[in-house]
């Protein structure tokens, strides 16, 4: 046998045990297919990120807060500086004093409180429990009024005044809105810019 005999067959052999190897050696299709399994929950990170501009999308509409203001007459103050590095994270809706503050939407009063800052305020939690909107600066409550109270949309709820440190004759309507995850919790949540959601 020669010297090329001798590699031809050393080739074939290395040839054969290749593939004497490789059979069965190939992962059955129940493992390859489990792979994505793995990487699966890293798409449910991303679920909260959305969370937030869901809830402000699907709200129901809301009005303007105050009998008698326009649209066109609001102003965003939102992002407003105040005393303390504080944000406003609000907007002021001005009006002479006594004028009617209405209900933005349909729900229940969650809270009547008395804040050095705010004054006389109300808490409420909207229908579908998703926000808390906030009215300070109040010169009083409308007749009636009590936490626990189902107020239709446009119902008054409350007169505008100068009270808290809105400052003697700035009557105005401090007004908020919170997106809440926990609806007995109402003085946390995320603050969200009312002005889009009144001016439209």
């Amino acid at each position: 046998m020669n010297r090329l005999q001798a590699l031809f067959l050393v080739l074939l052999a290395g040839f054969i045990a290749l593939l004497w190897l490789g059979t069965g050696r190939v992962p059955p299709p129940s493992v390859v297919e489990s792979v994505p399994s793995v990487v699966q929950p890293v798409q449910t990170v991303a679920q909260p990120v959305t969370a937030v501009s869901q809830s402000v999308t699907q709200i129901s509409p809301l009005i303007i807060p105050v009998a008698g203001v326009r649209a066109d007459q609001l102003q965003d103050t939102f992002s407003d500086s105040r005393s303390e590095g504080r944000t406003h994270d609000a907007i002021d809706i001005m009006a002479p004093a006594e004028t009617p503050v209405i209900a933005a939407a349909d729900g229940q009063i969650q809270k009547l409180f008395q804040s050095e800052r705010g004054g006389t305020t109300i808490y409420q939690l909207t229908a579908d429990q998703k926000l808390i909107l906030y009215y300070a600066h109040l010169a009083r409550y409308a007749d009636g009024l009590t936490e626990g109270k189902q107020v239709r949309q446009g119902e008054v709820i409350a007169y505008v005044g100068d009270t808290g440190n809105a400052g003697i004759g700035n009557y105005h309507l401090h007004f908020s809105i919170a997106v809440v995850s926990d609806p007995k919790r109402y003085w946390e949540g995320t603050n969200i810019n009312p002005y889009p959601l009144l001016s439209q």
